[in-house]
């Protein structure tokens, strides 16, 4: 099976940073789920956090189920 091009993640935020996430996406003409994207790959690259690639996660998925 291949992997997901996405997946879903469901969180509870403030309505208020809600509001200022909405607004933030408006203004740089991206959706909401795209800047929350941006803006934790961003965080992981200052942060030295290194981000699998699709096919990596697949795998390493994979030899876990074995």
């Amino acid at each position: 099976m291949p992997p997901n091009k996405t997946a879903t993640l469901n969180l509870r935020i403030d309505p208020l940073v809600k509001e200022a996430v909405k607004t933030a996406a408006e203004h740089d003409r991206r959706s909401v789920a795209n800047l929350i994207e941006l803006l934790i790959r961003r965080h992981c690259k200052a942060e030295g956090i290194d981000l699998p690639t699709q096919a990596e996660l697949f795998t390493s998925r994979e030899n876990r189920d074995e």
